[in-house]
């Protein structure tokens, strides 16, 4: 079993969106045990508006082909090498995961549930994390593709908010700089001089 070795906040600080994975498989049992612990994202009214499709063991071979149709439509006309380097991008990530929410026609609910779908989502990518797990969260047009969706199993009324891919990998990319506080937060009550003539 596997015992946290990260803290929280060198977790959320240490991590990093990978795009280069180095091919080594995800073990299933250790990705239903990081679901397992990311459903506990807050979520309204314990609603957990979420559905997975996962593919990370024989399955992904499949995926695969999936993603080469819709992505290369021509692939046929180019060479064995030309298209494994295309797919290169696919082939070697270690396990997908296709987050689904409902479309809620009411717009409260329905960016409620983005929201939380959005939460889990990093649960996913922090838990994954301290497997030394690395991963990244795309959002390609495809995801909307009607042959796509069927694909997956999307039904109506729903909708694939994330191809979450996750993977090992042997080089860390650098971070990039974030905003500090002092940068976004405004103390209520304290406006800077235009926001006072308009105002006034």
């Amino acid at each position: 079993m596997h015992e946290q070795s990260l803290t929280v906040r060198e977790a959320i600080i240490g991590r990093r969106s990978i795009k280069k994975f180095n091919g080594q498989p995800v073990d299933r049992d250790d990705l239903m045990r990081i679901i397992d612990d990311a459903v506990w994202a807050p979520n309204h009214q314990n609603r957990e508006p979420w559905r997975l499709v996962v593919a990370c063991g024989k399955e992904i071979f499949q995926l695969y082909k999936v993603l080469r149709d819709i992505t290369i439509p021509k692939w046929k006309e180019l060479s064995d090498e030309a298209l494994d380097k295309q797919m290169q991008k696919f082939t070697t990530v270690g396990a997908f995961v296709f987050v689904i929410v409902p479309e809620d026609v009411r717009q409260k609910q329905r960016l409620e549930d983005f929201a939380a779908a959005s939460t889990f989502i990093q649960n996913i990518q922090l838990l994954a994390w301290d497997y030394g797990i690395g991963s990244c969260w795309k959002t390609p047009d495809y995801l909307d593709s009607p042959v796509f969706r069927n694909a997956i199993g999307a039904k109506p009324g729903e909708r694939i908010i994330s191809m979450l891919q996750l993977g090992y990998f042997d080089e860390l990319p650098k971070a990039v700089a974030r905003k500090k506080a002092k940068e976004i937060v405004t103390i209520f009550g304290q406006f800077d001089e235009e926001e006072e003539k308009e105002i006034e």
